[in-house]
């Protein structure tokens, strides 16, 4: 029987649990520091706090403290933590990782160093120690999949991206289950620029809730899916240049990794929320300390991260900045607490 570990017990990685112990696996579910209460709950009521689900049987839950425990015998790692977590994930790791257990990355993200844009694998491969490094095999799943829907065994489709194909058919056949379908992809530059900028973008969709609540729906009944729409398609078409600049592929944006992610993204959530508190004139701190003080908002995050290293390879050319309005400002709406019209005239530019 497969011995497997997810380290992160947030909804995603939580909910990921049960396709995995719905194959029949041992899955050993390990909280972070951030995740103490999260594990004490499912030790007593077996119910994640915020997922709201139950978690199965075949899944036991680690404090930190145990992952060196947990890691025994592990036939695979999925990191669940969040973006900000990988260097920490590759610090913990390196003294007790056993040699040869592929990594998995649910975390999605993009880091800015010395204003450069960088795969979040990239970055957990940086922090590997040199002569370990090269012996992980490092993947990242993209694709919609809402960890509430996943919990619910609700069909999902997703992507396996890494740079082996044969790794990846591998865990395709150990992973893949009735409702839990799995396409592999070796275009990792692709698939992890698309899950990452997709929160961004959601948060500009986000907007149009605001400004219909704002405004109103009209006297004949309309409301704002046009507004939104576009900023949805400008996303899709920036989502597209980064791809491209980075080396990516364009079957990623226009499948489940672009496309089908940044859809669901839109459906709700966190990203929505905070771009309806901006839709409707709040700026993003004031937003964040009156109505989601608790909360990752990815989309900010991301903008907060990348935006400087945008503006940055802009300035020196190595990026068309006329490419990228919507994004450039979607980070000075968050990063200055500015409240900034869409450029809608710039968009879709060549």
């Amino acid at each position: 029987m497969k011995n497997i570990v997810i380290l992160g017990a947030g909804v995603m990685g939580t909910a990921f649990s049960i396709p995995l112990a719905d194959r029949g696996y041992n899955v050993r579910l390990v909280g972070t520091h951030l995740d103490t209460d999260i594990i004490e709950e499912i030790h007593q009521s077996r119910v994640h706090p915020r997922l709201r689900s139950r978690v199965p049987d075949l899944v036991d839950p680690f404090p930190i403290s145990g992952l060196e425990q947990a890691l025994q015998g592990a036939d695979l790692l999925i990191l669940g933590v969040n973006s900000l977590g990988v260097r920490w994930a590759a610090d913990v790791l390196n003294p007790i990782l056993p040699p040869g257990v592929p990594i998995m990355m649910l975390t999605k993200g993009l880091i800015n160093e010395e204003n450069r844009l960088h795969l979040l694998p990239d970055i957990l491969r940086k922090g590997l120690l040199p002569g370990f490094r090269d012996q992980v095999p490092i993947m990242a799943i993209g694709g919609p999949s809402i960890a509430g829907e996943l919990a619910s065994r609700r069909h999902t489709c997703v992507v396996f991206a890494g740079k082996d194909p044969s790794m990846l058919e591998k865990m395709r056949g150990m992973l893949q289950n009735p409702y839990y379908h799995i396409w592999t992809s070796t275009d990792l530059v692709g698939v992890e620029v698309c899950v990452a900028m997709k929160n961004a973008y959601a948060l500009g969709v986000g907007l149009a809730l605001g400004w219909l609540e704002k405004e109103g729906i009209a006297d004949n009944g309309s409301a704002m899916h046009n507004p939104a729409a576009a900023v949805f398609a400008q996303g899709l078409w920036e989502t597209a240049y980064l791809v491209e600049h980075l080396g990516g592929s364009m079957d990623s944006v226009y499948s489940l990794p672009g496309s089908g992610d940044l859809y669901v993204t839109c459906q709700g959530g966190r990203n929505s929320r905070m771009g309806r508190w901006l839709g409707l004139g709040m700026n993003y701190q004031e937003a964040k300390g009156r109505y989601m003080p608790g909360e990752t908002i990815e989309g900010a995050e991301i903008l907060l991260e990348i935006g400087p290293a945008i503006e940055a390879l802009v300035e020196k050319g190595e990026l068309d900045g006329a490419r990228l309005p919507l994004v450039r400002t979607l980070a000075k709406i968050v990063a200055s607490d500015a409240s900034l019209p869409i450029p809608w005239e710039q968009f879709f530019q060549r």
